[in-house]
């Protein structure tokens, strides 16, 4: 039996789909705007979604959009219009959407199309991944995604440059064009002439380097030499690397040739250090679509499961926070995921105890590092608190205007249930 959401303002509408379909054995459930459809998405996944366009507190390409740079769009979305245009059906297309259909729907056309779209159910699954809700909404991260719009319609060589699992690859896909090739080695290092074969296969498309930072000189060369070729074929080259390329040309290891060409634009990806507000809407993300995935179990994370992720520093970006609530995930003993859940998941990465803080990198100066010390120390305790500065500045021992200025000094943002 199928899960069909119909979405639509028209009460007429919804209980003519709802009867239809239901005498076709599917289970169907209605709702009347976007708010309603948010809600019973956010749930559980249907197979099929019959979505109107025209609503009136948020319209279907709208609602589409949101689902779909969310990674929430991985069932088919068939939309409805009585005011359908080539340009609107072109538009919900574009942005994911199966098939268009115009009101009102003939019974035939319905059917087929629903019968069509459900057994198309299987192939969206993979999109999530791609999506750019897996990088953030924090302020440097809608930076970091409006250089990404600006660079998305262009074909210059572009290189990423970030931490490991800082989530280079999910920039590189966005950058790429939908429909054309997507080339990726994989591995770059196991082959001294791995480029020459698939500069053809991706011809109008993408030639994705992973960590070029890792080829040896030969291989930097070889793959300057086919510069032309894919300039030729109208092939982009994205690279992307963690490490300090411009320190590596000083050294004689990296091609500076190379460097030149793929450093005309250049994209940094921002740690999640960086953006720490952002790690609460993150873990719920990957936990949803691991529980919606049947990966894991049926699982939800508490307040303060989610107040520790936030003040633990990740080294290894959202590829080690991904990894860590699939593991509280799958080890918990319990449906809703707690702090010891986390430390158990995080404890043994390191061999630190709960409450202790790592990761200051000590290749620095002294107040940079007490700074950094004192931004993580600070942080831990706002969540610890659940953001109550009175027991905050109790608890570190500050008078609270002096607890104010400080953290105004470190730059330690507090949003507005912090103030």
């Amino acid at each position: 039996m199928s899960q069909i959401l119909v979405v639509d303002d028209e009460m007429g509408i919804r209980e003519l789909l709802f009867e239809i379909l239901g005498e076709e054995g599917h289970q169907v459930k209605l709702a009347q705007n976007a708010g309603e459809a948010r809600v019973l998405r956010n749930r559980a996944r249907p197979d099929l979604v019959l979505l109107d366009i025209w609503m009136p507190d948020t319209d279907g390409i709208t609602l589409l959009k949101e689902w779909a740079t969310t990674g929430q769009l991985t069932m088919p979305v068939v939309m409805m219009s009585g005011h359908g245009t080539i340009d609107t059906a072109v538009e919900a297309t574009r942005m994911g959407a199966y098939a268009f259909l115009e009101k009102p729907i003939a019974l035939q056309k319905l059917l087929s199309t629903v019968g069509q779209a459900l057994r198309q159910t299987p192939a969206p699954l993979a999109q999530p991944q791609m999506s750019l809700a897996y990088l953030g909404k924090a302020a440097i991260v809608s930076e970091m995604r409006q250089r990404l719009d600006a660079l998305k319609t262009l074909k210059l060589p572009v290189l990423i440059a970030g931490e490991p699992g800082s989530g280079k690859r999910t920039c590189a896909r966005y950058l790429h064009q939908s429909n054309t090739p997507w080339v990726e080695p994989d591995d770059s290092r196991a082959s001294d002439e791995p480029f020459a074969a698939l500069t053809s296969k991706a011809a109008e498309g993408t030639l994705f380097v992973r960590e070029i930072g890792d080829l040896t000189l030969h291989q930097q060369r070889n793959l300057l030499t086919l510069a032309p070729a894919l300039e030729r074929g109208q092939t982009r080259l994205i690279a992307s690397t963690s490490r300090s390329l411009p320190q590596m040309v000083g050294t004689g290891a990296f091609d500076s040739r190379l460097y030149a060409l793929i450093a005309q634009t250049q994209l940094r990806v921002p740690s999640l250090r960086e953006h720490p507000e952002d790690i609460p809407e993150l873990a719920r993300l990957m936990l949803g679509r691991m529980v919606e995935d049947k990966t894991v179990p049926p699982r939800t994370l508490s307040t303060a499961a989610l107040n520790a992720l936030r003040v633990y520093h990740w080294p290894g970006n959202l590829t080690q926070l991904e990894n860590a609530i699939k593991s509280m995930a799958l080890l918990a003993t319990a449906n809703e995921l707690g702090v010891t859940d986390v430390n158990m998941a995080l404890t043994p990465l390191e061999g630190t105890q709960p409450g202790t803080i790592t990761g200051v990198s000590l290749d620095c100066e002294l107040r940079d590092a007490r700074d950094a010390f004192e931004r993580l120390y600070f942080e831990y305790h706002i969540a610890r608190e659940g953001a109550n500065m009175s027991k905050v500045a109790e608890r570190v021992g500050l008078e609270r205007t002096h607890l104010y200025r400080k953290l105004k000094q470190l730059g330690v943002k507090l949003n507005r249930k912090e103030q």
